[in-house]
């Protein structure tokens, strides 16, 4: 059955090709909507990005016909702007003829539910809009096309136990197939703990992991694998390592509470490949934003990338380097996200950090700038999210992780034991 679905300005500023992911379906658009496009389409940043690129779609699709009347989809739905009169309003409770464009939506809403006898949808990122339309008696959802289940991504690594006899076969032989340690399937690029021997699954086979030439991998020997003087602490880290520096994975997501070592390690590793690197996190400010604030871009990053720099002072500190040279010599480079897009990033190792402030689409747009020869790692914790309209399972860092699942040219990692401190472990299980 054919469906109305309303949509809310944070859905098509969330992702500018929403109006064609409701397949065969009427999509409808009210004019508080584009009223609100207009006034952010000059806001800096993905926001004011997003909003334009809508108004371009929408201005495109004019060419097709009328908008007011509805333009037929390529996907077999139809698109239309919603426009109302006075006269048309009918039985609208008076508190929402008020200045908030969310009420104006909801009366467009209820307006369409009482002209149209097809079923009628709110679609909105806006958690509280969805109960105000609940309230109201109008069925409203979160925008799903993007949304992921952390719950089912998988940690990245599995123990299988095995009988001695295929545990030597395994060290002698250098691999195993899946039969010889019970399990029917597995992810390219899962790790393995095979009775305390480490492994990665490769092409229908798990291939024994060693350090350097001649050292197996081992619950007994993780501890040798040294990156960029940082020493892996636990076996999920030593994982998250040995991914960073695998020259056959492009894309690496890790996920982990805070103080697991997630932005660490992909530092220690970039620092060890001797490639030159870029580093960035998303500007989510609690105040101003960062177009205000004085100095150069290096100035004004510093509130955000101090994280970076603090680890890079521990790294630096065990190689016996000084970072102040090693950023003279142009070996890292501190750039904003708005700025990523239009270049091409060749050769170069790309960590982007607090990557659950991302939407999927912010995500797109920066992997579609990735060179020849560049790895790029995406980090965060999607338990610590700042950004309005994103959760743990909307976001761009888990949204990745779950789409490139299996790639070849991928690898993903969930790190869970704290090695921060402690008193920081405790407080992320705990507060």
């Amino acid at each position: 059955m054919v469906k109305n679905y309303v949509l809310d300005t944070n859905v098509l500023i969330h992702d500018p090709e929403a109006m064609y992911s409701f397949e065969d379906n009427n999509v409808i658009i009210p004019l508080p909507v584009l009223e609100e496009l207009d006034r952010l389409k000059k806001e800096a940043g993905s926001v004011g990005r997003n909003a334009r690129e809508v108004i371009r779609q929408l201005d495109a699709l004019r060419t097709k016909g009328h908008l007011n009347e509805g333009i037929k989809l390529e996907n077999g739905g139809t698109l239309k702007v919603m426009v109302l009169g006075e006269s048309e309003i009918e039985d609208v409770p008076d508190f929402l003829y008020e200045k908030y464009m969310d009420n104006w939506i909801l009366v467009y809403t209820l307006t369409l539910m009482k002209k149209s006898d097809i079923p009628t949808y709110l679609v909105t990122k806006d958690i509280n809009l969805r109960i105000k339309a609940d309230s109201l008696g109008i069925p409203a959802q979160d925008y799903l096309t993007d949304r992921s289940d952390l719950k089912m991504l998988p940690l990245g690594y599995r123990r299988v136990d095995v009988d001695e006899k295929t545990l030597n076969l395994f060290r002698e032989k250098g691999y195993l197939e899946l039969g010889d340690v019970g399990i029917d399937q597995a992810c390219e690029n899962e790790y393995f703990d095979v009775s305390g021997t480490f492994g990665i699954y490769r092409q229908g086979k798990i291939e024994l992991i060693k350090i350097g030439r001649e050292v197996i991998a081992s619950e007994d020997t993780y501890y040798l694998f040294k990156v960029g003087g940082i020493i892996p602490r636990n076996r999920e880290q030593f994982f998250a390592m040995h991914a960073l520096c695998d020259e056959r994975i492009s894309l690496v997501t890790l996920i982990g509470i805070a103080g697991t070592g997630k932005t660490l390690l992909s530092l220690a590793c970039a620092v060890e490949k001797k490639r030159r690197m870029i580093v960035t996190r998303p500007t989510i400010p609690v105040g101003r934003d960062i177009g205000y604030l004085p100095g150069k871009l290096e100035e004004k990053m510093k509130p955000w990338m101090q994280p970076i720099y603090d680890n890079l002072e521990l790294i630096m500190d065990r190689l016996g380097m000084n970072l102040e040279n090693f950023i003279k010599k142009g070996k890292i480079e501190i750039e904003a996200l708005s700025f990523i897009r239009g270049r091409s990033i060749p050769d170069q190792f790309m960590i982007i950090d607090e990557a659950q402030n991302l939407t999927p689409h912010e995500v797109k747009t920066i992997l579609t700038r990735v060179g020849e020869g560049t790895k790029v790692v995406l980090v965060g914790d999607p338990y610590q999210i700042d950004t309005p309209y994103l959760d743990m399972n909307s976001n761009g860092l888990v949204y990745t992780a779950m789409k490139f699942l299996g790639d070849p040219i991928a690898a993903h990692v969930i790190l869970q034991k704290g090695e921060r401190s402690e008193l920081a472990t405790k407080a992320a299980e705990l507060l």
